[in-house]
């Protein structure tokens, strides 16, 4: 099913322009929208106009991440040439330095008036999964308009990020906004796989220079409407922290032999076993409870008649916060309980740590005060866990506070794109 995206690049447009004109002090309880009043937050026709023909533009350029091997480097380089072209007043400000960083990532200073207040960053990602054409309603990358949505990949993941922050900020500067609080906007090119030569060489960067953040807003929840049954309302979730992972080989080796022969167990029936008893029925609020896995790959088999000698399953599981990559190991061995299916973790890492999220919390307070200006009719915004991984993981040695948002209604159907 082809990705929707509901025309709300607006909207996502004003919470940045709340959120970047709001300067609060030390003390939460002392706020000053200094610049608030002044800065008119409306859109003009023309100007909504713009906006989605600059997300369309962008939903266009196939930047896709295929492996660790191999990115599209040449859209890559074309959306970076196409950001310059769609916001020149950003690339022209005096007060913005503009940098490239791993040659495809993009990061923005917007140095602001009082440099004793701790800088904040703003996160996002330009490149996409693949898009294969079975099941997509119009070409993927075709930015349609339709009956209200915009379609195509990176709609919801997460170019409509990349363009609402930047166009924010070409906004706030046609309106003659000075920030008081320095920011960083940082686009990444390989979050897909991991942000190793992106987010983690942004980190780098900034660590080398001395920074320290006071927060950090990144994707990772939305505003949930119907995904949990018993809450009629939709909710505002903001991920204070994100799960870990393993992904973990289980192998099998016996001794081969011919199907006409067979012996009690093969190798692909005592690995079938010990994958069972660990398989769950998995429901949708499942994932934001506890430590899930998911089986994605099953190798055994070499010819319809023999049975073969070796037989390998993957599982992916993304741990909870309250467990770590340990306990979620020795669980495992424990419930498949056979020493003849042997262990191999491919890769892991830890969860997150939790974001702060009491009232002292500058980030989280301010975000949660944005998103209830912004969308009145939310009159919960809670704390949650993001059961994905996102490139803020990359800046744990930057900040405490890092918080996931992106201001779009999600419906338990949105899941699947």
């Amino acid at each position: 099913m082809a990705q929707r995206y509901v025309c709300v690049l607006a909207l996502a447009a004003v919470l940045l322009l709340v959120f970047a004109t709001v300067s609060i002090s030390k003390d939460l309880r002392r706020r000053e929208h200094q610049g608030t009043s002044r800065i008119p937050s409306q859109f003009s026709e023309e100007e909504r106009v713009v906006m989605k023909e600059a997300l369309k533009g962008a939903i266009q350029i196939p930047t896709v991440s295929f492996s660790s091997e191999k990115s599209n480097t040449t859209a890559l380089a074309e959306f970076g040439e196409y950001i310059r072209k769609v916001f020149p007043t950003v690339f022209s400000t005096s007060f913005i330095q503009h940098e490239t960083v791993g040659d495809y990532s993009h990061l923005f200073t917007v140095q602001g008036s009082d440099t004793s207040l701790q800088p904040y960053m703003l996160l996002a990602h330009l490149d996409v999964v693949p898009a294969p054409k079975e099941g997509w309603e119009v070409p993927p990358f075709s930015g349609l308009e339709h009956d209200g949505f915009i379609h195509g990949r990176g709609t919801l993941d997460n170019k409509n990020s990349v363009m609402a922050l930047l166009q924010a900020l070409e906004l706030l500067l046609l309106r003659n906004y000075i920030p008081r609080r320095s920011f960083f906007i940082a686009l990444g090119h390989d979050e897909e796989l991991s942000g190793m030569n992106g987010a983690q060489k942004i980190s780098a960067l900034l660590q080398a220079r001395g920074v320290q953040l006071a927060f950090i807003v990144d994707e990772g929840s939305f505003i949930l409407d119907g995904v949990i049954s018993y809450v009629k309302k939709p909710f505002a979730m903001i991920s204070v922290s994100e799960k870990g992972a393993i992904n973990l080989m289980l192998q099998v080796n016996m001794t081969a032999g011919h199907s006409s022969a067979p012996p009690k167990e093969t190798s692909i029936g005592i690995l079938a076993a010990a994958v069972s008893r660990l398989m769950e029925r998995n429901h949708l609020t499942n994932a934001l409870v506890r430590t899930t896995m998911a089986l994605t790959m099953f190798n055994a088999g070499i010819k319809v008649n023999v049975i073969p000698p070796v037989a390998q399953a993957t599982i992916n599981f993304r741990i909870h916060p309250a467990q770590t990559v340990q306990e979620v190991l020795e669980f495992v061995k424990d419930i498949v309980a056979d020493d003849r299916v042997q262990f191999h973790v491919l890769n892991a890492f830890e969860p997150l740590p939790i974001s702060p999220f009491d009232d002292q919390a500058l980030g989280y307070q301010l975000l949660r005060q944005t998103i209830q200006s912004v969308f009145p009719e939310i009159d919960i915004v809670t704390p949650g866990i993001c059961i994905g991984n996102t490139d803020s993981r990359h800046f744990t040695n930057l900040t405490t506070g890092i918080y996931r948002f992106n201001p779009l209604y999600l419906q338990p159907g949105g899941f699947r794109r």
